[in-house]
């Protein structure tokens, strides 16, 4: 695309959807969202700069090396939160009652193992999403 203005208020708009992505990623256990909801923002965000700036630049923003790593990272924490509650001696993701500090209510670290896993989701969704769609622009163009 050469469209000037669009390049320009696409290069303006994405930093604060990244920022508000990781905002509901961060909040998600106190307010309405989560690693999903947030994880699909900062997913769309990227695919918009694909859009923008075409595929080969988005290459080299977010290659497909690493979103291999972000999607095994983000589902590696989620096991791994999952797992230290099985060394505990408790089922697969307990949280209070495996050992987790709860913390004060209403705070970001008030709520255990939950914001550690909403990260580790919203990882695994935003780079699945610009996986799949990388994917599919690939298949169109050939």
């Amino acid at each position: 695309m050469n469209d000037t203005i669009v390049k320009s208020i696409t290069r303006l708009v994405i930093p604060f959807v990244q920022v508000y992505g990781i905002f509901i990623i961060l909040n998600g256990h106190v307010s309405p969202g989560g690693g999903f909801s947030g994880g699909a923002l900062l997913g769309t965000s990227l695919i918009l700069y694909t859009l923008v700036f075409g595929a080969i630049k988005a290459k080299h923003k977010f290659s497909h090396k690493a979103s291999e790593i972000a999607e095994s990272g983000g589902i590696l924490i989620f096991v791994t939160v999952g797992l230290i509650a099985i060394f505990v001696g408790m089922p697969f993701l307990t949280n209070l009652a495996a050992g987790f500090p709860a913390g004060s209510a209403g705070a970001i670290l008030s709520a255990g193992m939950i914001p550690i896993i909403m990260i580790g989701i919203g990882i695994k969704v935003a780079s699945t999403m610009i996986t799949l769609f990388h994917k599919l622009i690939e298949e169109v163009i050939q």
